[in-house]
């Protein structure tokens, strides 16, 4: 008999998901494209760093808008649809990027409406994986996958775009973008199955008072409220190192040759650390390291109060980007906790949150350092978020007490299910 798949084989055995990651892959591939284009052409047309810079601000800022009054739309109609009209929605955005007539003012607004649009994508496509692999170890696995993906393509994403640039013009490259939505969307469709909606109510409320009851619903449960701010509040201290990278290398002296290291130092502990979760470690142990990795993956930054050199710093922030490994088990919990009806708007106001509270956290990280070092900044950042991160893990520990344990045997059942069905 041949060898039951095991770890993260055990997804790609599912053939939807192999077509979910697919998709995943593509549509990423076109936002970095898309970014770096944008970027090069808006400058080029206007000259002005300030608009050039606003297009990669106006990749985040709509999300928390989108998140918020858009997000019943992941509950109230059949999630295969969604996906597929949000990525066409993006490549017809990106097409008239393309036009050589699109005015700047124009190109900033196409930007806002596909940032608009993604968090309603990235919540219904975080539904459809507890569709296609069950709400139990399987999803946690394929949300990891597609976090890995998402990390790997900040360390190779930026630098092929250049060197697509170099190629083709940018208006050009705006046309790849297109390609890769519009082939996404056919993936999506014809690779996945057709399920209905989940909201029960939802159809008989205006789209906006859907999203906010939604919402209220979310953030006024206390245990679901605990386990998004351990979601947040890690990324927006962790971005403090990054988005002052360039900083810190002029503080050492040691040149800009290094900011790429410092920037790809997070992104490689990340990768490594959700590898190792995911494929050593099982459901059990990835439940239990929760709490303790969460308090403690901002403690590394602790290192920057002594200013270090380039080496020590490295390996400070792979080890901190090693701790958000931690979300394994917390994706686990968060799937238990939320309502079966309710999941779409949770998770695209999951992931809203999470753009805005990093969004945040790179302002504030970049306003402090006009007053004082860049170490002592990160110092700080990891000493206020490591205070924060030992509150939320008293309030989820607080919050645990028979909230999950009915919902876990139901999951460990209906998950040996899913791996009988898939051979797994």
């Amino acid at each position: 008999m041949p060898e039951k798949p095991t770890g993260y084989a055990r997804v790609f055995a599912v053939r939807e998901f192999r077509v979910v990651f697919a998709a995943h892959a593509l549509s990423l591939l076109g936002v970095l494209v898309s970014e770096i284009a944008l970027t090069v052409l808006v400058y080029g047309l206007t000259g002005s760093p300030l608009l050039a810079a606003l297009t990669f601000a106006l990749g985040m800022l709509p999300y928390l808008v989108g998140g918020t009054l858009l997000s019943g739309i992941a509950d109230r109609h059949p999630p295969r649809r969604v996906l597929v009209l949000c990525d066409l929605l993006c490549a017809g955005c990106a097409a008239l990027m393309a036009l050589p007539a699109t005015p700047v003012a124009a190109l900033l607004a196409l930007r806002c409406a596909i940032a608009l649009v993604s968090p309603v994508f990235n919540g219904t496509r975080m539904v459809t994986l507890t569709d296609i692999l069950g709400d139990g170890d399987l999803f946690v696995l394929g949300r990891s996958l597609l976090r890995i993906v998402s990390q790997s393509s900040v360390l190779v994403g930026f630098g092929l775009g250049g060197v697509l640039l170099t190629l083709v013009p940018p208006r050009g490259a705006l046309v790849i973008t297109v390609v890769t939505f519009a082939v996404s969307a056919l993936l999506l469709r014809y690779g996945t199955g057709r399920r209905p909606a989940r909201g029960g109510d939802g159809e008989k409320k205006a789209l906006v008072r859907d999203s906010l009851d939604g919402a209220r619903r979310v953030l006024g449960d206390r245990r679901v409220r605990a386990l998004l701010l351990l979601f947040w509040v890690p990324p927006m201290f962790l971005v403090a190192p990054e988005v002052l990278a360039a900083p810190y290398a002029d503080q050492l002296g040691i040149g800009t040759w290094a900011v790429g290291l410092l920037m790809c130092a997070l992104p490689v502990g990340t990768i490594a650390g959700e590898l190792y979760a995911g494929s050593a470690l099982s459901a059990a142990a990835r439940a239990r390291v929760v709490l303790p990795l969460a308090a403690l993956t901002l403690v590394p930054l602790a290192v920057y109060a002594a200013v270090p050199g380039l080496p020590l710093a490295l390996a400070a922030l792979a080890l901190a980007g090693a701790g958000s490994a931690y979300t394994l088990g917390l994706d686990r919990w968060f799937v238990d906790a939320v309502p079966d009806d309710l999941r779409g708007r949770a998770m695209t106001l999951l992931t809203a949150g999470l753009m805005t509270v990093q969004g945040i956290g790179m302002s504030l990280a970049g306003l402090a350092a006009e007053f004082w070092a860049v170490s002592t900044v990160v110092a700080w950042a990891g000493a206020l978020g490591t205070v924060c991160c030992l509150l939320l893990v008293a309030e989820a520990r607080r919050t645990a007490a028979g909230r999950t344990a009915p919902r876990e045997r139901t999951t460990e059942l209906r998950d040996g299910a899913d791996q009988h069905m898939t051979g797994g």
